[in-house]
């Protein structure tokens, strides 16, 4: 490999043969490097190869101007991460989670915290993410002796969501997360009861409400127009039906997006399932 840039002496942007940039760490891997020196493969301790060059880049530019070290916690934890899931985990997450990292150790040390307000969500909707978060904390007390609080497993847990659906905006993510959780609020309040959270009804409904609000959010609803189903539903769940008209006015108001009648039917199966224990008028 040689070097294309030097950040500082453990640092530094190379390209390997087939021309592909690569960001290397090391103990002296940048120490008085210029560019086409060739590195010795000793010193070489990581090497982050990454989608693209735009991307190992932005990584630099990054290394600029933070420790070293905050890369290497990120990489602990999207490492645990995939062991975790074993899936694809997005390269652009070592960009988006070291500078989070970063920036929360920054307000630590300047005792300035950030209250996350979705964290009720994130631990219900993304528990296995937000172990991830927690697992994040203790690599960050391990690494540097800082104990952040349970806000930022949940901001570390948001990361790896985004980073796990192929990299879609972290907006998208929280829109997502807030459709599901604005629906189940709908659904409580039209019922007056509290859901059951444990049971496997819920978990189907909560299931099929992410997948619903990511469609809806990328506009790839589609409607089989089954009258039969519709006019059956209507009928046999009534209560549940009526709800569906509540949560089709909010997605009008709040998204501008309309229930299809398909997505109709299913939302009213899944809300009889899951407040069936509650209802005497059904």
């Amino acid at each position: 490999m040689k070097i294309i840039k030097a950040i500082n002496n453990n640092v530094a942007l190379a390209v390997n043969e087939q021309g592909h940039e690569l960001v290397i760490m090391g103990k002296g891997v940048g120490f008085q490097k210029k560019m086409d020196d060739i590195i010795d493969d000793a010193v070489i301790e990581k090497v982050f190869v990454l989608e693209t060059d735009e991307l190992s880049e932005k990584l630099m530019d990054l290394l600029g101007e933070i420790p070293a070290i905050h890369l290497e916690i990120a990489d602990e934890i999207v490492n645990y991460a995939k062991e975790t899931f074993d899936a694809k985990i997005s390269d652009n997450v070592y960009l988006t989670l070291t500078d989070h990292i970063s920036f929360a150790i920054t307000r630590h040390e300047k005792g300035m915290s950030i209250r996350n307000v979705m964290l009720w969500e994130i631990k219900k909707f993304y528990k296995d993410e937000f172990k991830i978060g927690l697992k994040a904390l203790e690599i960050i007390k391990e690494r540097l002796g800082i104990q952040l609080g349970e806000d930022e497993a949940g901001f570390i847990a948001l990361h790896i969501v985004n980073a796990r659906t192929d990299g879609q905006a972290m907006k998208t993510t929280v829109d997502m997360t807030q459709v599901v959780q604005d629906v189940l609020n709908i659904v409580t309040y039209h019922f007056n009861v509290v859901l059951d959270e444990s049971s496997l009804n819920y978990t189907r409904f909560v299931t099929h409400l992410q997948y619903f609000a990511q469609r809806l959010l990328r506009n790839e609803i589609v409607d089989s127009g089954d009258d039969f189903l519709f006019d059956q539903v209507q009928v046999k769940y009534p209560e549940s039906f009526a709800c569906t008209g509540k949560i089709d006015a909010y997605l009008q108001k709040a998204h501008h997006a309309t229930l299809t009648k398909d997505e109709r039917v299913y939302l009213t199966l899944h809300i009889h399932r899951v407040t069936e224990r509650n209802r005497t008028n059904e």
